[in-house]
């Protein structure tokens, strides 16, 4: 059935979420994986974007259109950013902080589209971006290491990573997301390759490492890039906050690693309201579109 998706067979709605459902529960898994590899942070990414890369270019099987304009690669290098400070901020912060921090990535979105695109930011986003702010400041309320510090600041750093993709994926007006991706990948391979040379996986790591490149990163964007298609987009904003729920929780089950009281009620405040925010700004461009 995936290989079908992947070459474009249609999906009625029931079928697309079950996708994207699978999507979000494989994407949550990138906590759980980093943690268990006992590598410099920047080995671990640089894998993981060889392997995914190298994946997705194989299992796409279409024609891709790298055009090299300036959202294309500019939007590369974000993601690179955004993937590797991710996965330097998991290692070096709780699994829970590292992803709930990025999920805050909605809010400056809102503020470089008002910066760089002359989007128009209502006052309920100034609302929510205040609120959002509040309970990114409670993640700083336990009682962090300098590791644990710095990684939570990595954290929002690849939560910014990310909101500049997105600027750069609007960008382009007759562009897909997936030579971006593709892209990003290859770019966080070249960054990190000094540091795969340094510190080779070794046979230990390589089964986990195949694992991040294929099954929680290469093959999930790939098929929700396609089922995406098929539902509508607040389906695929709730169905996506199940990455940040079950991210720290196969941590805590598996490493036994537990977030910190406030970083939860800080997560919680995060991910309810970004939540709302999606929510109520796809059902006011639904309204908006020509029927």
């Amino acid at each position: 059935m995936v290989t079908a998706l992947l070459h474009g067979e249609d999906l009625s709605r029931n079928k697309a979420i079950v996708f994207v459902l699978i999507a979000a529960i494989l994407w949550s898994t990138s906590g759980l994986f980093i943690k268990i590899i006992d590598l410099n942070p920047f080995t671990i990414a640089g894998a993981r974007g060889f392997i995914a890369a190298i994946f997705m270019l194989i299992i796409l099987n279409k024609r891709l259109n790298f055009n090299w304009t300036l959202p294309q690669v500019a939007g590369g290098f974000c993601y690179a950013g955004a993937m590797i400070t991710f996965v330097v901020a998991t290692v070096m912060t709780t699994a829970a902080n590292a992803i709930l921090l990025q999920y805050t990535m909605p809010v400056f979105t809102a503020i470089f589209g008002l910066w760089i695109l002359k989007e128009a930011v209502t006052r309920f986003d100034w609302v929510i971006i205040a609120i959002v702010i509040a309970g990114m400041a409670l993640f700083f309320f336990d009682e962090l290491t300098l590791d644990g510090m710095w990684g939570n600041l990595i954290a929002i750093l690849s939560a910014v990573f990310f909101a500049l993709l997105i600027i750069f994926l609007r960008m382009q007006k007759s562009g897909s997301p997936v030579e971006t991706v593709i892209l990003g990948n290859i770019i966080t391979f070249l960054v990190c390759l000094p540091f795969l040379i340094q510190e080779p996986p070794d046979s230990a790591s390589v089964l986990p490492l195949l694992y991040l490149g294929i099954f929680q990163l290469g093959l999930p964007f790939a098929i929700y890039s396609v089922a995406l298609k098929f539902i509508t987009a607040i389906d695929a904003v709730l169905i996506q906050t199940i990455e940040p729920l079950l991210n720290p929780i196969w941590v805590f089950l598996i490493v036994g690693e537990e977030p910190g009281s406030w970083a939860i009620v800080g997560g919680a405040i995060v991910l309810i309201t970004v939540t709302i925010r999606n929510v109520f700004t796809n059902r006011k461009t639904t309204k908006k579109a020509p029927t």
